[in-house]
């Protein structure tokens, strides 16, 4: 009787040590979330000295798309890490004539670094002839209480000065674009930045 007495308390200690080890075992890690990719959304009005009196708009919807816009020259076969999509919409209004400059443009490039992105988007429409032209954005996301900034690589840059003297616009690559020379008055832009993604297994 004793015998089975001290059987019974010895199952019954081994039970209860066991349900704690269980119990006190760590859960299963969840999954490591996917990182998001870099994006820049907003809108807002800027002020450039050039233009003080005009009201300039900028809405930009913009994300990172790695390798999915594949070219034929050697080396573009699976794209860019920096390949984007989404849509940019500009608009100028010039006070002293009252007509509005609008165009809209869908976007190829996309690069982070920090609070600041740099992209670039082909003209799909507009008032002012730029259809099929490509341009480039700039975006800082003000921190600590900063303002946003924007640039833009028309106007006062991009200038290619011929050997010969002459002046024209110069090309715009893709994520190619000044810095962000210019303060947001009203609105904003958030920046989410990420790092380039990895080149895709053969």
């Amino acid at each position: 009787m004793k015998n089975r007495r001290r059987a019974l308390i010895l199952a019954g200690t081994a039970a209860a040590l066991a349900a704690t080890l269980i119990a006190a075992a760590p859960a299963p890690a969840a999954p490591a979330a996917a990182p998001k990719p870099a994006s820049v959304h907003g809108g807002g009005t800027i002020f450039y000295p050039y233009s003080a009196k005009d009201d300039i708009r900028f809405t930009i919807d913009a994300e990172s798309t790695p390798w999915t816009r594949p070219f034929p020259a050697p080396g573009g076969e699976k794209g860019l890490p920096t390949d984007a999509r989404g849509r940019v919409t500009i608009s100028h209004h010039y006070t002293e004539t009252g007509f509005t400059a609008t165009g809209e443009a869908e976007v190829d490039c996309l690069v982070t670094g920090g609070k600041t992105a740099t992209l670039t988007a082909v003209v799909t429409s507009s008032n002012v002839g730029w259809d099929g032209k490509r341009i480039g954005i700039s975006v800082q996301d003000g921190r600590r209480g900063e303002p946003d900034r924007v640039g833009f690589s028309w106007d006062i840059a991009n200038v290619d000065v011929k050997p010969d003297g002459t002046v024209a616009e110069g090309t715009v690559g893709t994520c190619m674009a000044p810095a962000p020379f210019t303060e947001v008055t009203k609105g904003g832009f958030k920046v989410n930045p990420a790092p380039l993604s990895p080149q895709p297994k053969s």
